[in-house]
């Protein structure tokens, strides 16, 4: 291949600004050339380098009692279970791809954070996702909404991890650009961890894993910007997975890891070989020397520019101790893989790579990576126009609903309350048989081999809640994930999260990511759940509109005692249901204000930090006693729409309730009130005094509502609806959608 000249207008082509093509010849001390041009254009990329996030981030609460290593230090974050256990979780992004691939696009998102756990040594247990799209009326969303499902259920089934939970949304917003983030748990013994480093002079390197083709090649860069007409050529950009590749990948990974054969491994993702030599180098104080005439090709005729840019699937690079790169070599070849030794450890400052004879690049590799050489920015920052209005919206000019039973149908029909059910059962969520509660629950929960004990995992964040008051919608992203961990039974550890954001460049958007940050901050500190690392994912908009800032949590809690699981549905007639917390009466960003007004308005609702973290006290404290048969938090949809899930839930068992909410001013706005920092519990009456007696010394607002039973929900004098005609709503809704011909 003739490479072609570097010079700005190339560099420009390549994503890199004036300054920074001249900041990286000044580096060099020459124009870079067409190899290093590329290199630098990917790991200076936003999606490599954070060069507009990473001062933000760094403010976040880094550090805990029970973390293992410091946030982004490593492939995934680690957080010390006890009895020489740990788990590592990561949530990141797919979604530039799987809005031009969505099949693909979301397969390899499971596929690469998957590689981000197995190369910290854990085996992975559990996936989880986080989706938003356009509106079920739209063909097209239709249409990527089911590439995404079955592109996510055919890797991770085919991979054979459960699938156990998630969230989906659906809002006009998104209809351009889908957000699609995949998150992973996976279990390791803490003296058996690996790290993603390079060091030892000598040591050899070695690929491994699947051959390298053009596929997915500046997929770093096309991850950087905007999605336009133009974004449909750059479906190259999209990799493409290959699950059973990936399970043999796993096996033979923990098997040298488990042997102690490595210095540091770490998958190929964004930027392929130029990112996983360049970090591993920079964080081992290294430098390596590689031969890209080693590296096994998918097709002939590759130039060294497009080797170093690859972003095929199932590769992983391996620093291997020298003397052990037999024993290596064997172990990935007994598998069916490929491993070839590419190049070495050095102890210069620099990676040098050859092809063909010539030498092709010679950059200092802390150059390149976040925290060294790559350019850092703080952004001009703005607050949106918008939110005057939007935050003096004047609610008691909203219309009263004539018929609050036929309006309540209507919200709880909406797809953004329905059961998913449409999606999940595509997912296998009880493969490797772990699976406490799956999908559908408040969280999920998967049991940890040979203990008594078990990981609960949530997915959350309303984006509506944070396009209407940033730094208060992320707070209540944070605070509802750990309320959902502990009506689970679980106490919360740490998060993981998946900053969906558009263009940093535009100041409002930048204010609207700083304010949402400082949320985060907040909450995180307060609950004691340090945020163990993530992705930043921008420039999700096109020139129709941006996302709603959607800043996802992944949060994990650990369950000390498997009795103590918590599910969110009814279980007996005749139980007590309580609620915990206290309605102000809150519909701003609603549900119920989008579903029948067609209105996202307002302020969200008001979320008291130490309020909520009373209300997890008290509650664990209750369900830690043995007397709590359900707990399920209030969010979408209101008190009402809560009180329908906990009695249709359980398909198998499903009981109704008769109940009594009080009411402030309005029927309609204290049933769909949307106020935080609420959960309703339902107890045997056997164990009323005690309840009592355990909440009689909190702060928290408890009240008695009502009784389970029957085979319709009764709530106050307005609404009386069979369980028959609610499971109609709930179920069906989304495949009937689905299946609507066009």
């Amino acid at each position: 291949m003739n490479e072609p000249e570097v010079t700005l207008k190339l560099a420009l082509e390549h994503g890199l600004t004036e300054e920074e093509y001249k900041s990286v010849c000044k580096k060099l001390g020459r124009i870079p050339n067409f190899t290093e041009l590329g290199i630098f254009s990917v790991m200076w990329s936003e999606h490599c380098s954070y060069k507009n996030s990473i001062v933000l981030i760094k403010t976040l609460p880094r550090e805990g009692k029970n973390l293992l290593v410091g946030a982004g230090e490593e492939n995934a974050g680690l957080v010390n279970i006890g009895d020489g256990q740990a788990i590592a979780f990561k949530i990141e992004s797919h979604n530039h791809p799987s809005a031009v691939v969505p099949y693909e696009g979301a397969a390899t998102g499971v596929g690469g954070i998957l590689r981000d756990i197995f190369t910290m040594g854990a085996r992975p247990i559990a996936a989880l996702n986080s989706l938003r799209f356009g509106s079920l009326d739209d063909p097209r969303t239709k249409y990527l909404f089911e590439g995404v499902v079955k592109g996510i259920a055919d890797y991770g089934n085919c991979f054979g991890v459960p699938t156990v939970g998630g969230e989906i949304y659906f809002d006009e917003v998104y209809k351009d650009n889908p957000l699609v983030n995949a998150m992973a748990i996976g279990i390791v013994d803490v003296d058996r961890t690996a790290s993603a480093v390079a060091k030892g002079a000598g040591n050899p390197v070695m690929i491994v894993g699947s051959s390298t083709g053009k596929d997915g090649i500046h997929g770093a860069t096309f991850a950087s910007e905007e999605i336009s007409e133009k974004s449909e050529s750059k479906r190259p950009s999209v990799q493409v997975g290959d699950p059973f590749t990936e399970k043999l990948l796993l096996e033979a990974t923990l098997e040298v890891i488990k042997n102690d054969w490595i210095i540091g491994i770490q998958d190929m993702g964004a930027a392929g070989i130029s990112c996983s030599t360049s970090e591993m180098s920079e964080k081992g104080n290294s430098g390596m020397r590689i031969n890209l005439d080693k590296v096994p090709l998918r097709e002939a005729g590759m130039s060294s520019y497009e080797i170093m840019l690859s972003e095929s699937q199932e590769r992983m690079l391996v620093v291997v101790k020298k003397g052990y790169e037999d024993k290596v070599r064997k172990t990935f070849e007994k598998w069916d893989l490929k491993c070839e030794i590419i190049g070495e450890v050095t102890d210069e400052p620099y990676l040098e790579v050859e092809y063909e004879n010539e030498h092709k690049v010679k950059i200092e590799a802390s150059e390149l990576v976040l925290g060294g050489g790559a350019p850092v920015y703080i952004r001009e920052t703005k607050e949106p126009e918008y939110l005057r209005k939007t935050q003096n919206y004047d609610f008691s000019s909203l219309s009263e609903p004539n018929d609050l039973q036929a309006t309540f149908l209507k919200v709880f029909a909406s797809p953004n309350i329905a059961s998913k059910k449409w999606a999940y059962q595509q997912y296998d969520s009880m493969v490797r048989t772990n699976t406490v509660v799956g999908p559908g629950c408040d969280a999920a929960v998967i049991r940890i081999k040979n203990f008594n004990k078990a990981i609960a995992a949530k997915t959350d964040c309303n984006g509506r809640y944070v396009y209407l008051n940033p730094r208060e919608g992320a707070k209540i992203a944070v605070a509802e994930s750990a309320r959902n961990i502990v009506c689970s039974g679980g106490k919360p550890l740490a998060i993981t999260n998946c900053l969906n954001f558009g263009n940093p460049y535009k100041p409002e958007m930048y204010w609207t990511f700083k304010e949402a940050i400082a949320g985060m901050n907040e909450a995180c500190r307060l609950f004691d759940t340090p945020v163990t690392g993530g992705n930043v994912s921008f420039y999700n908009e096109s020139p129709n509109t941006a996302v709603y800032p959607t800043p996802v949590i992944g949060m994990v809690g650990l369950i000390n005692d498997l009795s103590k699981v918590t599910t969110s549905y009814f279980k007996n007639p005749g139980d007590l249901i309580f609620i915990l917390g206290e309605d102000f009466e809150e519909i701003g960003g609603s549900e119920y204000l989008k579903v029948i007004h067609n209105l996202v308005e307002g302020n969200t609702p008001k979320i008291d930090l130490k309020k909520e973290k009373e209300l997890h006290e008290l509650l664990r404290t209750i369900i830690n006693s043995g007397i709590v048969n359900s707990a399920h938090d209030v969010s979408e949809g209101g008190i009402i729409s809560a009180l329908a899930e906990c009695c249709i839930m359980n398909e198998e068992k499903q009981i109704g309730g008769k109940v009594e909410i009080p009411i402030k001013t309005r029927e309609d706005l204290s049933l769909f009130s949307e106020s935080q920092s609420r959960v309703i519990i339902s107890v045997s009456p056997v164990d009323r005094d005690k309840f009592e007696e355990i909440t009689r010394s909190s702060s928290t607002h408890v009240y008695y509502v009502g009784m389970t039973g029957g085979e319709n929900l009764n709530v106050n004098k307005s609404i009386d609806i069979s369980l028959q005609k609610l499971s109609s709503n709930y179920y069906n809704v989304i495949s009937e959608k689905m299946n609507e011909q066009v």
